[in-house]
């Protein structure tokens, strides 16, 4: 009689790789629109919503990286609560944290000003990501 087969490990290593490969060129998007959006003439709405939306994606793709036996569901539910933190996060000043809001990192990662529609925005990056 034939066990069951156990869960192959290979899968949620692939799943993962392929995630951060994803995320990577994600961050490449992102970084490019944030470099050369204005250069290249798109509209300051497109840079700045463009950026969140991708900034969500990325955090979608890395939550999934970091737990790939998730579902899509619920990877999705940390990524917006994780978006949800970081944009109230901007509402709590404290002079290291704004020194770091500062700094290119800080700005990439946090952000600098809070906007309820920077939440539209990530809502949209995650369902891209889904």
């Amino acid at each position: 009689m034939h066990q069951a087969q156990p869960v192959k490990p290979i899968a949620p290593l692939r799943t993962s790789l392929i995630r951060a490969g994803l995320a990577l060129a994600v961050i490449a998007c992102g970084l490019s629109l944030r470099w050369y959006g204005f250069p290249l003439g798109l509209p300051a709405f497109v840079v700045k919503y463009g950026g969140s939306l991708l900034w969500a994606t990325m955090v979608f793709l890395l939550v999934g990286v970091l737990l790939p036996r998730l579902s899509r569901a619920r990877i999705a539910a940390i990524a917006m609560a994780i978006a949800v933190v970081v944009e109230f996060s901007r509402l709590v000043h404290m002079p290291w944290l704004d020194a770091f809001r500062l700094t290119t990192a800080g700005a990439l990662l946090l952000g600098r000003i809070f906007s309820l529609w920077n939440l539209a925005a990530y809502a949209i990056g995650i369902a891209f990501g889904v």
